[in-house]
């Protein structure tokens, strides 16, 4: 009888199953050993990210040798490339053009590059981006995470029609979900020479929230505390994280996903030596 005391879900319960059920698969697949022994939380720091003041051309190799460091992908042969710049759409004072067409973020595909033998990835970036390095990492994660799914042959939860957003996901199990919550959609004022106004961007497919709810979740599987995490969000998603925690700390599927023990480091390491013949 007093059912309307208990507290809504924050997300559509299909969303958090689903959230559940693809860390599952990334466990499985991907090694539960391999995430608790080595994958890391990648925070927005020094540390982290030691040389961002390079020219535009070297930034951008720096941070992509970065995620892939931290992603153990240094080894998979890829090849990054720029894609063209976005239209200009401030295109007089006090004229901004609705609805110019914007290139992607990034995209990933496998090709054979000439005079290889063996398939790489080829992935590019917005050069747009390099004004945004944690976007810009946030790029890179999600394409990369495309690479480690591409080497996957089970379908994540929801098969092709929620291939991309598995790919979101499998990019905050590798430990870059800050930089995805971060960068899944801004709002900002922008000035020029006679201009200003506002604008908005989104980026990658799962809502900022889902990827909140999915950091938090990441948090709690490796044991980390929040304030390992929650220092680095925008402080307008600090709130649902909280709620997040406190939300999946007494769910079922926490307990789990803990009991998932599948070994993958011998192969991924047999699979590294490959590479580099």
């Amino acid at each position: 009888m007093f059912g309307f005391f208990k507290r809504r879900p924050l997300l559509d319960p299909a969303a958090s199953q689903w959230i559940f059920a693809t860390y599952e698969w990334a466990l499985r697949n991907f090694g539960s050993d391999i995430f608790y022994e080595d994958t890391v939380l990648v925070q927005p720091t020094n540390e982290r990210f030691s040389d961002l003041r390079a020219a535009p051309e070297k930034l951008v190799e720096n941070i992509f040798d970065r995620v892939r460091t931290f992603a153990a992908m240094q080894d998979w042969p890829c090849e990054l490339q720029a894609q063209e710049p976005d239209a200009i759409t401030h295109v007089a004072p006090f004229v901004h053009m609705e609805g110019a067409p914007r290139g992607p973020a990034g995209t990933f595909r496998i090709t054979a590059a000439d005079g290889q033998a063996q398939p790489r990835a080829l992935i590019t970036y917005n050069p747009d981006q390099v004004r945004d390095p944690g976007a810009l990492v946030a790029t890179f994660a999600h394409e990369l995470a495309h690479y480690l799914a591409h080497s996957c042959e089970d379908d994540p939860p929801g098969g092709e029609d929620l291939h991309e957003h598995a790919t979101d996901l499998l990019a905050v199990f590798q430990g870059f979900g800050i930089f995805l919550a971060n960068s899944a959609f801004s709002f900002q004022q922008f000035q020029g020479a006679g201009s200003q106004g506002w604008s908005s961007r989104r980026q990658g497919y799962l809502s900022q929230y889902e990827l909140v709810y999915a950091l938090a979740l990441f948090c709690q599987l490796k044991g980390l505390t929040r304030r390992e995490a929650e220092p680095f969000l925008k402080s307008s998603l600090v709130p649902f994280f909280r709620k997040s925690w406190k939300e999946i700390e007494v769910d079922p599927g926490l307990a789990h996903l803990k009991t998932i023990d599948v070994r993958k480091k011998s192969s991924v390491a047999n699979s590294s030596s490959e590479a580099r013949a």
